[in-house]
C-alpha cells in the first residue's frame, strides 16, 4: 500500500466559500493508494483506508472506530461547523417553523381489535411515541409502552415495533439503542407492566404472535446484519434454545414475516428485489411448507380468504402484477388461476384481504387509486381529481369487518384519514392532520407536468410552489428524486418543505425510471444495464424546469437520500454546470466498490438491482460508467453537502467520507462538506424534535446556496 500526503482542499474550494459566513480550510487527508484489478480493469482507491476492518463491531458500538478514522471524521465535522458558522440563526428559524407545524400531542386514529382500540400518541414536548389502547366499551386509557420514559438512559433510541398478543395481555417491543438496526425484543405484561426475564438480541424487531399468545416467531439477523433465520420463542424459556424454523441459505435473499389478516397463517417471505419464495405456517404449526419454489425474476405474495390463497404475482409475464387464486391445500403454481388479470400499465402495488372483500392499491398514469372488490368480482375504485396526490392503505387489525382505512394527501393538503365502508361505499373522515401554526392550501399551487426524456419517454414531474411566486425564469428550485428498487416517491404532504416553499423555493419531485410511478416496466427500464436512464431522466427534469420558464441554470439544488444520493451524485457528474448545490444524505456513491464486496450486508441481495461486477464483466462496465465516486471530473462543481452515520449498515459511513475526499482532490469549486453522525446510523436521530435540527442543517444549506434565507415580507 503506497502512501501519498495530500491536502488539495484549497484548490478544490476556491471561489465558493464566500457563500458561507464562516471560514476554515478542509481537513488534510492522506492518500493511501490501493489498486485492485478485475476483468482486466484497474481500480485505484486512495481513500479505502477510511473503511475500518472492524466495521461489523462498529455497527454495535461506534466507539470502537479506529483512532485515525475517527480523527478524520471529527475534523470533517469541525470543518462543516466552521464553514457554516453564522447559519445558526437560520437553522433556529427553520426548527421553529417546522416545530410549529407539528401538533404537540398528535395521535394516530385508534385502530379496533377485539375489545380494544390501539393507537399511539405524543405527549406535549415528548420526543417518542406513547403506545396505548382504549376499551371499546368505555374506560380509561391504558399505556402499553412509553417511549419517552424508556429512552431516558439512551443516547440513541429507536422503536421497531410494539406488538400486542392476540389475547391482549402481553406486548413484545423491539428497540435499537445504537442505530445499527440490531433490535432487541423484550416481552411484558400490559396490566402492571411486569417484564419477562428473557430478551432476544440481534433481531429485526418484529414479533409475530401465535394465536395462543404463549409464543411468537421472529427474524434473527446474522453477523453481517442480514435477516436470515426465522426462530420460534416460547415465553419463559431461554432464547438461546429457540428453535430455528427456517434458515435462508442464499446470502442474496432476506427473510421477513407476516401474519394473514385472517390470523390463520404466518407467511415466511424470502427473496431479493426480483425473486421471492413463500413458506407457510398454519396456526399451531412450527414446520413450514413451501408454496411454490423460487423462479428467478418471479415474485409472489400471499393473502388468505376462506379456502384460498390470493396471490399478487408477476408470473406468466404479468409485468405490472396480477392476482391469482389457489387452493390452500394444493397451492403450487399449477393451481394458480387468474382472479384479477394482468393489465399492462396498471401496477398492482399492494393488497389487503378481508372476510368479504379484497382491496388493493394500484398505479395508473403515475397516480394511485384504491380498488375494492367482493369475491364475486364486483369492483369499484376510489380516486381523486387533483393533479398530484398520494393514497395509502391502512388495513388495520380486523378481518371480519366491512371497514377499511385509507389516507389521502397532496403536496398542498395535509393528510386526511378516512374509514371506508366497503359495502355501503361510504366514507367517514376520522382524522385531519393539524398544522398548529396555520396552513392555507389555497396559497399553494400543485402541478403535474410531463417532461420529455432523452429517449422520448414522458417523465412525470410534481411541482409545489406559492401561487404568488413570479414566473420570471429565476425561481430557486429544490429538485428531489430517488429512482431505485421500484419505489415511487409519493406526491404527499411534507410539512417541513413549506419552510422552503414559503421563501419562494419551488419544490419539485422527479418520478424517474427506476421507480414505479408508471408501472413495473418503469422500474425495469431504470436498473442494471439501463440504470443510466435514471440519471438522464433526472437531468431532463432539471432542464425542463429551465425550458418551461420556472428557473435558470445554477438556481437548482438537487436532493436525494441513500439510492437517491446515488441519483444526485451521478447527475452531478453528468451536468455539474446545471446545479447550484447538491444534498446527498447517506448517499450510495461508491457503487462499484460496494457491489464488488460480498461481505457487506446488502451486497448479495443487491446484485439483481445493480448487477454483479465480480462475476459479470458487463455489469462491472456499466456500474463503473456511472458510479459517482469513480467519475468525478476536473471541472467546476457546485457546493455539496453529504451526510452519514457510523452505525449505518445499509450505506456505510465510508461511502460519503470517501466521496467528499475525492471531490476535494479531483474536482474544482465546492465547498464539499461532510456532516457525520458519530453516534447513530442511517436514520440519524429517531427523536421527533431532534430530527428537525438535522433537517434544518440540510434545508439551511439549500437556502444558503440559493440565496433565499429569509421569508418574503
Amino acid at each position: 500500500m503506497g502512501l501519498l500526503t495530500a491536502c488539495e482542499g484549497e484548490r478544490a474550494d476556491d471561489g465558493m466559500t464566500g457563500l458561507f459566513a464562516g471560514s476554515g480550510s478542509p481537513p488534510a487527508i492522506e492518500k493511501r493508494l490501493r489498486e485492485t484489478t478485475l476483468h482486466g480493469s484497474v481500480l485505484i482507491d486512495e481513500y479505502a483506508w477510511l473503511r475500518d476492518d472492524n466495521w461489523q463491531e462498529i455497527l454495535r458500538d461506534p466507539g470502537l472506530l479506529r483512532a485515525d478514522i475517527r480523527a478524520h471524521l471529527e475534523a470533517e465535522n469541525a470543518y462543516y461547523e466552521s464553514l457554516t458558522k453564522g447559519g445558526e440563526g437560520l437553522r433556529e428559524a427553520l426548527v421553529a417553523e417546522m416545530r410549529g407545524r407539528l401538533k404537540a400531542d398528535d395521535s394516530t386514529p385508534p385502530a379496533p381489535d377485539g375489545s380494544y382500540a390501539y393507537y399511539s400518541r405524543f405527549r406535549t414536548g415528548g420526543e417518542y411515541r406513547v403506545f396505548a389502547r382504549l376499551p371499546r366499551d368505555g374506560g380509561p386509557e391504558e399505556i402499553i409502552f412509553d417511549g419517552d420514559e424508556e429512552s431516558k438512559d439512551s443516547a440513541f433510541f429507536q422503536i421497531a415495533a410494539v406488538r400486542h398478543s392476540p389475547d391482549h395481555k402481553l406486548v413484545a417491543i423491539g428497540v435499537d439503542r445504537v442505530g445499527s438496526e440490531y433490535y432487541t425484543i423484550r416481552i411484558r405484561e400490559i396490566a402492571g407492566g411486569k417484564e419477562f426475564d428473557e430478551e432476544i438480541p440481534n433481531s429485526s424487531g418484529e414479533a409475530v404472535w401465535t394465536e395462543k399468545s404463549n409464543s411468537f416467531f421472529y427474524v434473527e439477523r446474522d453477523e453481517n446484519q442480514r435477516p436470515k433465520r426465522v426462530k420460534h420463542h416460547v415465553l419463559g424459556t431461554d432464547p438461546s434454545t429457540d428453535t430455528t424454523v427456517y434458515e435462508e441459505a442464499d446470502d442474496g435473499f432476506f427473510v421477513d414475516l407476516r401474519k394473514s389478516r385472517s390470523r390463520q397463517f404466518i407467511f415466511i417471505d424470502t427473496g431479493d428485489q426480483v425473486t421471492s419464495e413463500v413458506h407457510v405456517l398454519a396456526t399451531g404449526d412450527v414446520i413450514p411448507r413451501m408454496v411454490a419454489p423460487r423462479i428467478p425474476g418471479q415474485r409472489y405474495e400471499l393473502h388468505h380468504n376462506a379456502d384460498h390463497f390470493y396471490i399478487r404475482t408477476n408470473a406468466d409475464g404479468a409485468v405490472d402484477f396480477k392476482i391469482v387464486r389457489t387452493p390452500i391445500e394444493t397451492p403450487g403454481r399449477r393451481q394458480w388461476l387468474d382472479w384479477l388479470p394482468h393489465e399492462p400499465g396498471t401496477f398492482v402495488a399492494s393488497v389487503a384481504a378481508y372476510a368479504e372483500h379484497l382491496v388493493w392499491l394500484e398505479w395508473r398514469n403515475a397516480l394511485p387509486r384504491i380498488v375494492v372488490s367482493d369475491f364475486a368480482g364486483q369492483r369499484h375504485a376510489l380516486a381523486f381529481d387533483e393533479a398530484a396526490y398520494n393514497l395509502s392503505l391502512d388495513a388495520g387489525y380486523e378481518y371480519e369487518t366491512a371497514t377499511t382505512r385509507y389516507v389521502y394527501a397532496s403536496p398542498a393538503i395535509p393528510a386526511r384519514t378516512f374509514d371506508y365502508d366497503m359495502t355501503a361505499r361510504a366514507r367517514k373522515l376520522v382524522k385531519v392532520q393539524e398544522i398548529p401554526s396555520g396552513h392555507d392550501p389555497e396559497r399553494y399551487l400543485v402541478e403535474r407536468v410531463q417532461v420529455s426524456g432523452h429517449d422520448g419517454v414522458s417523465i412525470p414531474l410534481t411541482i409545489l410552489r406559492l401561487k404568488s411566486s413570479p414566473m420570471d425564469g429565476n425561481a430557486p428550485v429544490l429538485l428531489y428524486g430517488y429512482g431505485s428498487y421500484g419505489i415511487t416517491v409519493p406526491a404527499g404532504f411534507f410539512s417541513d418543505i413549506l419552510s422552503l416553499v414559503d421563501r419562494g423555493v419551488i419544490y419539485a419531485i422527479a418520478h424517474v425510471r427506476g421507480g414505479a410511478a408508471r408501472g413495473r416496466q418503469w422500474y425495469l427500464d431504470g436498473k442494471r444495464d439501463k440504470k443510466i436512464n435514471t440519471f438522464k431522466d433526472f437531468v431532463s427534469c432539471a432542464e425542463a424546469l429551465i425550458a418551461m420558464g420556472y428557473t435558470r441554470k445554477g438556481r437548482i439544488v438537487i436532493y436525494g437520500r441513500s439510492a437517491g444520493g446515488l441519483l444526485v451524485g451521478a447527475s452531478l457528474n453528468l451536468r455539474p454546470d446545471l446545479f447550484a448545490g447538491v444534498i446527498a444524505e447517506v448517499p450510495f456513491v461508491d457503487v462499484l466498490s460496494t457491489m464488488s464486496d460480498p461481505s457487506l450486508p446488502l451486497t448479495p441481495p443487491e446484485w439483481p438491482e445493480w448487477g454483479n461486477p465480480i462475476s459479470d464483466p458487463e455489469a462491472y462496465g456499466w456500474i463503473k460508467s456511472y458510479s459517482p465516486y469513480d467519475n468525478i471530473a476536473a471541472v467546476d462543481y457546485p457546493p455539496v453537502l453529504a451526510t452519514g452515520g457510523l452505525a449505518d449498515y445499509r450505506v456505510t459511513y465510508w461511502e460519503p467520507a470517501k466521496w467528499i475526499a475525492r471531490l476535494r482532490s479531483d474536482a474544482r469549486g465546492g465547498p464539499f462538506l461532510l456532516r457525520m453522525d458519530m453516534g447513530a446510523g442511517r436514520a440519524g436521530a429517531a427523536a421527533r424534535y431532534k430530527r428537525l435540527d438535522e433537517r434544518a442543517h440540510v434545508f439551511g444549506f439549500a437556502l444558503k446556496v440559493l440565496g433565499v434565507e429569509r421569508k418574503p415580507s
